[in-house]
């Protein structure tokens, strides 16, 4: 039996940019991501191309997270381009500090996997930086499992997979 989802995700409107704004001055999120302004401007122009899909995570109404999913296909010279045709990548930031360690990265993560596995995506990949221990550990849970690292122009990254035949 299926299980309920507990997160909604829905598209980033501008009205949300000042909460991202406050979540990428975390210092849980600026380890990761660094400039909070650089950061806010790629949102900003991530919101108006169509190879990214921006999202707001809500938990019970409240956001609680910053997640995205990309077509490397879709972009010019994107290094994830040897992926298999119709893979997405995907990028997510809790922004709230109270729930971080407590599964919501993993639950998130495996959630939205289920959601693009149904609409279609062969296979999902996720690009954490080799150090960022934490976020290994919430995607192997979410099911992902590590076969690359790689240095990009995005920096180093321990390339991640799940494939939907493995569901």
């Amino acid at each position: 039996m299926p299980r309920e989802p507990l997160y909604d995700f829905r598209a980033v409107e501008e009205a949300d940019l000042p909460l991202l704004g406050t979540w990428l001055r975390q210092p849980h999120v600026v380890e990761w991501w660094g400039d909070p302004d650089k950061g806010i401007a790629e949102i900003r122009q991530a919101m108006e191309e169509v190879s990214v899909e921006p999202l707001i995570v809500e938990l019970n109404g409240r956001p609680v997270a910053y997640l995205q999913s990309y077509d490397p296909h879709m972009e010019d010279d994107h290094p994830y381009q040897d992926q298999p045709f119709g893979t997405l990548g995907i990028d997510i930031s809790i922004g709230e500090a109270d729930l971080l360690g407590k599964g919501h990265g993993s639950a998130i993560v495996a959630q939205f996997a289920e959601q693009l596995f149904e609409e279609g995506a062969p296979r999902l990949i996720i690009d954490p930086e080799p150090t960022n221990a934490r976020a290994i550990r919430a995607y192997e849970k979410a099911g992902f499992r590590a076969f690359d690292t790689r240095t990009t122009i995005y920096g180093t990254a321990l390339m991640m997979a799940r494939d939907a035949e493995e569901e």
